[in-house]
């Protein structure tokens, strides 16, 4: 009797372990939907592995380094493979001997046989909406530069999106802005606080010189707020465009100026009411545009500059009544 209580007793616990072992494979058993995501998984890194038998940490480049990158985001599902960019690049891939394997289908290299519509296209199967909505209509593609030629992608720090280093990108094809960024008056890109593309939209834009805003004056607004108004006194071309009086790529004026007053603002307001003399009422001074006033008993402008009197050159909230001459944007 004793024996057969012990024969049912490991028949028990038997019986509770595989029940137990049951309901943990139950739950360690990955659900259909998951299932076929790991399967998918497996088949990328399978086509890596292709290119990384040949290309590994010793390659220069370091093509591998893009694991550091988004690209090589395993656990984000939109991960591109290799093939997704380079093709599927058979007689790449399947090269056997020691002599220099063929080219891989699409190339990103600058002396490649790829377009620049076959190199861009293969960022803007993932890369569209958003910033790059304006891309196909923008002054980089017209002119086929390509997303190769600015952003580093195997690489682990993209220097274009880098404020410290992206302007070097950018003058790599813009001279003059490099130029005019070494003058006294500039704004402060190559301090690191600022970068091209806090004004200039590089994948395109509706607006002009690819600006990030629709217009000049809303996109410096977005930093020089103090200057957009409305005021009760408005100077036009302050409403209109920012660039009629400053370069905002630099200048040797101050305050980005294109040139330094009178001589500014004489371009526009004509010397009526103050005469470029010497103070004396004697003779006339010859202005730089060429035209010459003169005349007694009216204010000398020599070696002053407007806005020694019109300090609210942007615009002005004084109104205008017998003691104040808020219109001529004074104090």
């Amino acid at each position: 009797m004793r024996f057969v209580k012990q024969i049912l007793s490991v028949m028990l616990v038997m019986g509770t372990l595989a029940a137990a072992a049951s309901v943990q494979a139950a739950a360690e058993a990955p659900k259909p939907a998951m299932a076929k995501k790991e399967a998918a998984k497996d088949i990328v890194l399978k086509n890596d592995a292709k290119c990384t038998t040949c290309h590994d940490e010793a390659d220069s480049p370091e093509l591998l380094a893009i694991g550091k990158t988004k690209h090589g985001t395993r656990a984000d599902k939109r991960t591109p493979e290799c093939t997704s960019c380079h093709g599927d690049s058979e007689k790449h891939t399947n090269h056997k001997g020691s002599d220099k394997p063929p080219k891989v289908d699409r190339s990103f290299k600058k002396n490649t046989q790829n377009s620049a519509d076959e190199r861009n296209g293969a960022c803007t199967t993932c890369h569209k909406g958003g910033s790059h909505t304006f891309w196909a209509t923008s002054a980089h593609s017209a002119n086929d530069v390509t997303c190769a030629d600015c952003h580093q992608v195997h690489k682990g720090g993209d220097k274009v999106r880098d404020k410290q280093t992206q302007a070097e990108v950018c003058y790599t094809c813009h001279k003059q802005q490099r130029a005019e960024m070494s003058k006294p008056s500039r704004h402060p890109v190559r301090e690191g606080k600022m970068s091209c593309s806090d004004c200039h939209s590089p994948h395109g834009s509706p607006a002009p010189k690819q600006l990030a805003r629709v217009t000049v004056n809303e996109t410096c607004y977005t930093c020089h707020m103090e200057k957009r108004g409305p005021f009760i006194n408005n100077h036009q071309p302050v409403s209109e465009d920012c660039g009629i009086c400053h370069n905002p790529h630099g200048t040797t004026a101050p305050n980005l100026l294109k040139s330094r007053a009178p001589f500014l603002c004489q371009e526009c307001h004509e010397a009526t009411r103050h005469v470029s003399t010497d103070g004396s009422g004697g003779l006339p001074i010859k202005l730089a545009t060429g035209l010459t006033f003169g005349g007694r008993g009216q204010m000398g402008t020599v070696g002053r500059g407007c806005v020694n009197c019109h300090t609210n050159i942007h615009g002005s909230n004084s109104p205008l009544n017998n003691s104040t001459a808020g219109d001529r944007l004074t104090r």
